[in-house]
C-alpha cells in the first residue's frame, strides 16, 4: 500500500537587483499615473487661481518618477541581456514554439502545466515586452515634454526632442499618447496582479513570493511506502531554473 504526498521545492529565481528594480518600477508607475492625472486635471486650485506653487511641487514629484522609470527602465533591459543569470534570457525559448504555446493554452484551461524552461511562459513573456517597450515610448515621449519646458537639463535633450515632436505631428500629439498609453499601464497592471494570484492558486508556486523574496516553488511528489523503504522523489514537473542564481 502507498500513498503520494506532494511537497514543494524551493528554487532561486530573481536576484535583489531584479526584485528592487520591479518594486521601484512599481512605485515608479503609480506615482507618475496619479501625479500625471492631477497635472492634466489640477482639480485642487481653482481655475482662477493664481497660487501656482501646488502644482509646482505635484509636478516636481511626476519629473523625479519620471527619472527612476527612465533609470529602471534602462537597468532592466540591460539585466535582460547581459545579466550573468540566463534564467529569463531562456524563456525565448518558450516564446518561439508553437509547442509551448500549445501547452500554455491548455494550461490555462486547467489541463496541465505551463510550460517554463525560464522564468516567464511564452504569453507572460510577450506582454513583458510589450509593457517595456511602453515604458521606453513614455519615457521618451515624457524627456520630449520636459525638454520644451525645463531647459536646465532639458536644453541637452532640445534637438532630439524637436525631433521627436515632429515625427509623431506636434507636441500636442506627443502629450495626448503619452496619455493614452498611461491607460495601457492601468490595464496592464490589474490583469497582472490578477494573474499572479490566479497563477499561484491554479499552480500552487510562489508567483508572488518569487518577485518579493526571489524564491519559486514548484511540487514534488513524495511516494510514501510502509515496507520500510525511503521515500522516492518523484518532480511533478520539470522546473529547469531551479539551480540558477539571479544576477
Amino acid at each position: 500500500m502507498s500513498t503520494n504526498t506532494v511537497l514543494y521545492k524551493r528554487s532561486y529565481v530573481f536576484s535583489f537587483v531584479i526584485r528592487l528594480c520591479h518594486w521601484l518600477r512599481a512605485f515608479a508607475v503609480f506615482g507618475l499615473v496619479v501625479t500625471g492625472f492631477y497635472i492634466a486635471w489640477p482639480f485642487l486650485v481653482a481655475p482662477d487661481s493664481t497660487n501656482v506653487l501646488e502644482q509646482g511641487w505635484i509636478r516636481l514629484a511626476h519629473e523625479v518618477l519620471g527619472f527612476i522609470l527612465i533609470a529602471v527602465t534602462l537597468i532592466r533591459v540591460y539585466l535582460f541581456f547581459f545579466s550573468r543569470s540566463n534564467v529569463e534570457r531562456r524563456s525565448i525559448q518558450d516564446i518561439v514554439s508553437p509547442k509551448s504555446w500549445v501547452k500554455q493554452i491548455k494550461a490555462y484551461f486547467w489541463m496541465g502545466n505551463a510550460p517554463h524552461h525560464g522564468a516567464y511562459g511564452p504569453l507572460q513573456l510577450m506582454v513583458y515586452a510589450g509593457i517595456s517597450i511602453a515604458a521606453i515610448f513614455m519615457c521618451v515621449t515624457g524627456l520630449t515634454l520636459y525638454a520644451n519646458v525645463y531647459h536646465f537639463i532639458g536644453g541637452m535633450m532640445w534637438e532630439p526632442a524637436q525631433w521627436v515632436a515632429y515625427a509623431m505631428g506636434g507636441l500636442d500629439e506627443v502629450r495626448k499618447w503619452h496619455h493614452y498609453i498611461t491607460w495601457a499601464f492601468i490595464i496592464f497592471v490589474l490583469i497582472h496582479v490578477y494573474m499572479v494570484i490566479w497563477t499561484g492558486i491554479r499552480f500552487r508556486n510562489g508567483s508572488a513570493d518569487a518577485i518579493m523574496s526571489g524564491y519559486d516553488y514548484h511540487a514534488v511528489n513524495v511516494k510514501k511506502t510502509d515496507n520500510g523503504n525511503h521515500p522516492v522523489q518523484h518532480h511533478a514537473h520539470q522546473n529547469s531554473h531551479s539551480k540558477n542564481k539571479g544576477h
